[in-house]
């Protein structure tokens, strides 16, 4: 019960990484807000927290929609009380460099994997701040950190995202705001696998992923969320502006 008595949002809570880290912080003992923009999935991830015995409410969010971050923060404080945990895991995905991506797709991208954290974290932090403190963990990816060719603005996004994630480490420690950021390595989630059914041949494309990492193999969702649990918790309380990278050894390379 490592979350005892803590309110946690997290945002992207109907699937992959989101849904697990919610399920993880509810088993653990936090009153969870499950904030997705799918209705139906963000649900279902409540259905299963509290048929598990947990707390937990939905709150339908667009994090790319600044009013609507303010909302998500409002329904917090109206539910709970207050706000301890904020999950900025909400992400999309395209592939194309520079000349092949839409302006309009790289301004959407921006607009939900930086902008949506940001948006979040604007609204948060003054909830935080009246509670006392509270901790911030941004999901990027190894894809902030060196050069995955082909999806130029998904890269841009989480390079930016962890660049916010350390100037919020300094700016708002004197508020007792902890704020560290998550690098996953490729993971099977259902963005993944949307992706890799996109491929000439998916199997090939997978196992292409795999080899290109030590492990050899693509992460778990479970095995994030369990990142992203220790950055939330007291467990690391002398823990801020840190990068977690998580990812079968591929930036190690």
């Amino acid at each position: 019960m490592r979350l005892q008595g803590k309110v946690a949002i997290v945002t992207g809570a109907g699937k992959g990484i989101g849904q697990a880290t919610a399920l993880l912080f509810a088993r653990e003992g936090a009153r969870v807000v499950v904030a997705n923009r799918g209705e139906q999935a963000g649900r279902q991830t409540v259905g299963a927290i509290r048929d598990a015995g947990g707390e937990a409410v939905f709150v339908k969010v667009d994090v790319s929609d600044p009013e609507q971050a303010n909302y998500l923060m409002s329904e917090t404080r109206r539910t709970f009380g207050r706000l301890d945990i904020l999950v900025n895991n909400a992400g999309i995905y395209y592939q194309g460099d520079v000349e092949t991506t839409p302006t309009e797709q790289w301004g959407h991208i921006l607009a939900v994997n930086l902008s949506g954290a940001f948006y979040c974290c604007k609204a948060a932090i003054p909830l935080m701040r009246e509670g006392g403190g509270g901790v911030i963990v941004n999901v990027a990816s190894e894809a902030g950190l060196v050069v995955i060719p082909g999806q130029v603005a998904y890269n841009v996004s989480k390079a930016g995202l962890i660049m916010l994630t350390r100037c919020m480490a300094v700016d708002h420690a004197r508020d007792n705001i902890r704020v560290n950021c998550i690098c996953p390595g490729t993971t099977y989630t259902p963005l993944v696998e949307q992706a890799l059914s996109r491929q000439p041949d998916p199997q090939a494309a997978r196992r292409a992923l795999e080899s290109s990492r030590p492990l050899n193999r693509l992460g778990l969702p479970e095995e994030i969320a369990e990142g992203i649990l220790y950055l939330a918790s007291d467990a690391s309380p002398y823990c801020t502006g840190a990068v977690l990278t998580i990812d079968g050894g591929r930036t190690a390379l």
